[in-house]
């Protein structure tokens, strides 16, 4: 088993983490550059990372890996709330990464341009909406949907991407899992 990706990619983490007890070699690529690139082309031709290379097969994005690891190892299948909760996060990193990649092509992220608003408007609806859900209780467990929203909270301080200032239960979540093994096997800061 092979996972491509990078180590800076929160969505390449979650399943890192998910795998961390399981054997499987990790190619970390530079997926904006060169040979790296060329490696991703060959191998999903939606050049996104991550993407699974198990038993002859390719699998493409990190809910489907997560899908295809559960049905192989019997994980527990997801509930609909679980799914809800995977849209949220994966909304919030989804217009992230499009900020991101805008910013590092020299585009004014600070504009008034609906795109750029739309990404923006996004990312508060969906980081309000998962901070109410840790208040209540939701994500208590360390399963796929918490293991993504702590990818996704650790990306935003890592790349200091959006102010976390008023989303204290998002905050506090981080901290509570911060010193778990898989997280520090799988720091993007080392």
């Amino acid at each position: 088993m092979k996972l491509f990706g990078s180590t800076t990619s929160p969505y390449v983490r979650r399943i890192r983490i998910i795998l961390s007890q399981t054997p499987h070699e990790f190619i970390n690529l530079q997926i904006f550059e060169g040979d790296d690139r060329d490696t991703l082309a060959n191998r999903n031709p939606a050049l996104k990372v991550p993407c699974l290379e198990d038993e002859g097969q390719m699998i493409f994005d990190s809910r489907v890996i997560y899908r295809y690891l559960a049905d192989k190892f019997d994980f527990t299948t997801l509930n609909w709330e679980q799914e809800n909760q995977l849209t949220l996060v994966d909304a919030a990193n989804d217009s992230l990464v499009s900020l991101l990649l805008m910013k590092r092509s020299d585009y004014d992220t600070g504009e008034d341009r609906l795109f750029l608003r739309l990404q923006k408007e996004r990312v508060e609806a969906t980081l309000a909406a998962l901070n109410k859900q840790v208040a209540l209780g939701g994500f208590e467990g360390w399963d796929y949907p918490a293991i993504c929203l702590y990818t996704l909270i650790d990306w935003v301080e890592f790349r200091q991407l959006h102010s976390l200032k008023g989303y204290d239960h998002l905050k506090a979540f981080r901290e509570k899992h911060v010193d778990r093994i898989e997280i520090t096997a799988t720091d993007p800061r080392e």
